[in-house]
């Protein structure tokens, strides 16, 4: 009887978390809604309708080749950015592990920055993109190669993130101090965030490197739940903790790198949706990393919403808009929080 209990019980708390999948399923499904059908240009609400499924006119125009391609690549980065840094957290056991404070984002950053100055005749958005996925893949191997060489620990990992972050990051700021003012401006708006350069093909390329990847991550749930027992106790239970963080950094960098070569630095989204999904469904990986997603996925659509419809015709950059809507956000949810949930 006790057993039955126990398991009742169990069913009950991981129906909840399914829940707030759907909960949260729902709510992203209204705002790309809202998203889509609203805007800075004055075609109105109902022209905005109509103009899904009508192939012709302004309207037509302005909803699928302006704001669909924004939605969904702001529905990709979202979800990509928030489940590699649910990753990140898991392997490295840190709770300020993420895209941004390993040092990623910065050899992203450093990618553009080259691309923007020395592009010459060969400059366009697809050389800058290629340039930041290159730099960012590149920061993610030179970690793995230090902790080959040292030790694969978490700890060695983290350093060695954080020794990148600070190096493309003052390289990133020579470049600006030797380059010209319509270089520098490239730069700081490309180092802003912005999903306002995107289009359909970008967002094929984009879905294929982060939806690829997913499903190792997905199959690797109870491995991540194991790992956080401590590598001891994994190893224990047959999990080769070697081999699943070098794993784990190869796809979590992969999806980052997808995610900001084209879209530029969006911050805050891959440290803090993994934590609110933590306070909300717990610490495992099999609902973790989907929750995280939604919250991801709907911080990002939020912020660029607001970011194009607030100060119209003006479009606010995205990575300050997530940054505003997030942090008050976060703090929120840590006074109110009654237990420790890491």
């Amino acid at each position: 009887m006790h057993t039955e209990k126990i398991y009742t019980e169990y069913k009950k708390f991981n129906a909840k978390k399914v829940f707030y999948i759907l909960i949260f399923t729902i709510i992203l499904g209204i705002i790309a809604l809202g998203a889509l059908l609203h805007g800075p240009s004055s075609i109105g609400f109902k022209n905005s309708f109509t103009a899904l499924f009508k192939e012709t006119g302004i309207a037509s125009a302005i909803v699928w080749e302006l704001r669909l391609p924004r939605i969904i690549m702001a529905i990709l980065t979202g979800c990509g950015l928030s489940i590699a840094g649910t990753v990140f957290q898991a392997i490295l056991k840190n709770p300020l592990a993420s895209p941004y404070t390993l040092g990623i984002a910065s050899g992203a950053g450093f990618g553009a920055v080259l691309a923007i100055i020395f592009g010459g005749s060969l400059y366009s958005e697809y050389l800058i993109a290629g340039s930041a996925f290159f730099f960012a893949m590149l920061s993610s191997l030179i970690i793995l190669s230090i902790a080959r060489l040292k030790d694969p620990s978490p700890e060695t990992m983290i350093l060695a993130g954080i020794a990148i972050m600070f190096l493309f990051s003052s390289l990133s700021s020579f470049f600006q101090y030797i380059g010209t003012m319509e270089q520098v401006q490239e730069i700081v708006f490309w180092f802003f965030g912005s999903l306002s350069k995107t289009g359909w093909k970008e967002i094929s390329i984009v879905s294929v490197m982060i939806f690829v990847p997913i499903p190792f991550l997905i199959k690797s749930s109870w491995k991540l739940n194991l790992l956080a027992t401590g590598d001891e106790s994994a190893k224990a239970l047959g999990v080769n903790t070697t081999k699943l963080r070098m794993q784990g950094m190869i796809f979590a960098s992969l999806i980052t790198s997808a995610c900001i070569c084209f879209t530029g630095v969006i911050g805050f989204v891959g440290l803090v949706s993994p934590h609110i999904g933590r306070m909300l469904v717990g610490s495992d990986h099999r609902f973790l990393i989907p929750t995280s997603a939604l919250i991801g996925t709907i911080l990002v659509l939020v912020a660029d919403t607001f970011g194009r419809i607030l100060w119209a015709p003006q479009v606010i950059p995205i990575g300050i808009v997530t940054s505003f809507i997030g942090v008050p956000f976060f703090f929120y949810l840590l006074i109110r929080r009654t237990r420790g949930y890491w």
